[in-house]
């Protein structure tokens, strides 16, 4: 298993934070995310073998969210 943290700009509320845990939860080979609205950042632990950190920005960003680098 592999963790990756991506910080995330534009959450503001607790459904925010659901929308992404949600996005990230349904890429194949994501064990777990952990969404801070306070951190604003996810905490990703994946299956390095069948997604990659890229595939999470996407879906973050296709969630209406910015990553920040």
């Amino acid at each position: 298993m592999q963790t990756e943290i991506i910080k995330i700009k534009g959450m503001t509320c607790m459904g925010c934070v659901n929308s992404v845990k949600n996005v990230l939860e349904k890429i194949p080979g994501v064990n777990g995310a952990d969404v801070s609205l306070e951190q604003k950042q996810a905490v990703i632990q994946y299956d390095a073998a069948a997604t990659s950190p890229n595939q999470f920005k996407d879906a973050i960003k296709e969630a209406g969210f910015e990553v920040v680098n």
